[in-house]
């Protein structure tokens, strides 16, 4: 069956007659008539009862539409995701990123995507500020959080649990907290944004919350250089995983108290509107879902993060 046959079938349906189908899809009448006949006869079946006003669904018809619909959905995508691939990849991204995320794992997977498609340039805004994608001239943010700007379009990239970690060398020295209420008496690592010090830690346990209030000698507006500070066996963090993947997957971080979920947060890949939108970043969306997912499973798999 060709996508224009079943596009007939969906048009007549929805207009009662072929002359509305042929007329909404810029074809000729006997060509839509002829599409219809075609169908009908490789199904076997009479789609439509025809009167001499209009044509309506027969029960062939009713129990026929839904797939035909599903059957059209699949194959126009099938061929949208055909015809990025075929585009050539050229031209100038410009893209901003979190100072530790886009620092420590998306800058040298943005190497290997450079490397596929070696006609296109790079364009990167580093920094933990929250960008203006009008007035700084960004194609695209990668950013922890949904849009709240409702003029602003995103690709939802995957769903990021935290993590509540400490360095061994600080676990030494301090011991570990076997109990939420035994975290204050650690020395809290805080990132700042906005002059808002991120200094309440949020924790799920059986659907409860519970809100830690922490006190510490180190707070930043660089990501990174908390993440940093913990490694290095300054104090006790909360972190996304995806940030602190290679410092827990390598065992220079260890998780604590795995029976409490810091909040969990979802990455987004923020662009200008939808009609903004290109082949190209499609095909970063993709590249990126795909490779965040691995790491995820990899955190899943030696039970750093829950499947919940």
């Amino acid at each position: 069956m060709q996508i224009e046959d079943l596009q007939v079938v969906l048009k007549v349906a929805k207009h009662g007659s072929i002359t509305g189908a042929a007329n909404s899809l810029d074809m000729q009448v006997a060509t839509a008539s002829a599409a219809l006949k075609r169908i009908e006869k490789q199904l076997g079946a009479s789609l439509f009862i025809r009167s001499t006003r209009q044509l309506r669904l027969s029960a062939a018809g009713e129990r026929f539409l839904p797939h035909c619909q599903r059957a059209l959905d699949a194959l126009l995508l099938g061929q949208q995701v055909m015809r990025e691939q075929q585009v050539e990849v050229e031209g100038e991204l410009r893209i901003a990123m979190s100072s530790d995320l886009g620092r420590n794992v998306v800058l040298p997977w943005l190497d290997e995507f450079a490397v596929e498609h070696p006609k296109l340039s790079l364009r990167l805004n580093i920094g933990d500020r929250n960008i203006d994608l009008y007035r700084d001239e960004v194609d695209m943010a990668l950013r922890y959080g949904s849009p709240s700007d409702s003029g602003l379009y995103g690709f939802k990239i995957c769903d990021v649990p935290g993590v509540l970690c400490a360095a061994p060398s600080y676990l030494e020295k301090h011991g570990e907290p076997t109990t939420l209420a035994a975290l204050p008496e650690h020395n809290g690592l805080f990132y700042q944004l906005h002059d808002l010090t991120h200094d309440t830690w949020l924790f799920l346990k059986d659907e409860e919350s519970h809100k830690v209030k922490m006190k510490g000698n180190r707070t930043s507006n660089d990501a990174d250089l908390v993440r940093r500070w913990c490694v290095s066996g300054q104090g006790i963090a909360v972190k996304s995983c995806l940030d602190l993947y290679d410092d827990l997957m390598g065992g220079r971080l260890q998780p604590l108290l795995p029976d409490y979920r810091p909040r969990c947060t979802e990455l987004w890949l923020v662009c200008l509107s939808q009609q903004s939108i290109t082949p190209t970043m499609r095909l970063l969306r993709d590249f990126l879902q795909k490779r965040f997912a691995e790491r995820l499973d990899h955190l899943r798999e030696q039970g750093i993060i829950s499947n919940i």
